[in-house]
């Protein structure tokens, strides 16, 4: 399992280079992709296809010629192959065939994007692509609204626009530091608010390889916790104190996806202490 560059051909170990000069036979998930990198570092070793489409069929060729005393490396487009990308079944075919499988390290998108967010990063969780319907893709953000670890996502470039919403309505205005092609010509870093990135893409005719780091929730989401930038909302709303508290709470609720009790219960508390602090 051999990691290959994610822009940059330089990007690649010296290990790698020796491998795939070395085995019998490399499966890349893009022929025509690979056989620029082995052209830019003088490797001759024979390509043959391996993706998301052909992968049962041509898995049990490569076990075949595995079994023969064969050496096969796997490369993918980008990164290492099984993340985000096909590998994982060749390795269980591979495993339970008794063929010893080793991993060849080297660039990671995941990695790369969290050494340079400022986030912080000694526990992260990888999301990779979420769903590609919002109606489902706000399911699963709703799921991540407790969760305090970094999170690292990958997106497509005609999709980004909708998740930076659906993520700041979700998990409210966070943090975010958006990667377009990196360690590529063009590679460039946007970072703040979830709002601020939005307003900054405006104009943008979006394209390329997009990697996604989100701060973390602030505090563990217990019964009664409510997020600041719904307290913010809260607050705001009692200030002009044109609508019940009732009201208010279903119409954070449903804008939010947050429990309506949990919320009536939220927007009490607050008018009950602006009203101590008008009164002392």
């Amino acid at each position: 399992m051999v990691s290959t560059p994610i822009g940059n051909l330089e990007d690649i170990t010296l290990r790698a280079l020796r491998i795939l000069k070395e085995v019998d036979l490399i499966a890349a998930e893009g022929v025509s992709h690979s056989r620029k990198l082995c052209q830019k570092h003088g490797i001759k070793t024979k390509l043959i296809s391996y993706n998301q489409h052909n992968q049962r069929r041509r898995g049990a060729e490569l076990i075949r010629r595995l079994k023969s005393g064969l050496d096969v490396a796997l490369v993918t487009n980008a990164g290492t192959p099984g993340v985000s990308d096909p590998g994982a079944l060749l390795i269980n075919q591979a495993v339970e065939e008794g063929i010893q499988v080793s991993p060849i390290p080297g660039p990671s998108a995941v990695i790369s994007a969290l050494s340079v967010s400022g986030l912080r990063a000694e526990r992260f969780l990888f999301l990779g692509f979420l769903s590609h319907s919002s109606s489902k893709r706000k399911k699963e953000l709703k799921n991540l609204i407790a969760e305090q670890r970094t999170m690292v996502f990958f997106e497509a470039p005609h999709r980004l626009k909708s998740m930076l919403m659906d993520l700041k309505d979700i998990l409210g205005d966070r943090q975010v530091v958006l990667l377009r092609e990196m360690t590529k010509i063009f590679e460039e870093i946007k970072r703040g608010l979830a709002s601020d990135v939005l307003k900054q893409l405006e104009l943008d005719s979006i394209k390329g390889e997009i990697t996604l780091v989100v701060a973390g929730g602030e505090k563990k989401m217990d019964e009664g916790f409510i997020d600041r930038e719904t307290q913010r909302m809260i607050k705001r709303l009692l200030k002009e104190n044109n609508i019940s508290v009732k009201d208010m709470a279903t119409r954070i609720s449903e804008e939010k996806g947050l429990p309506y009790r949990r919320l009536y219960k939220k927007c009490l508390d607050m008018k009950k202490e602006m009203e101590t602090k008008q009164v002392s």
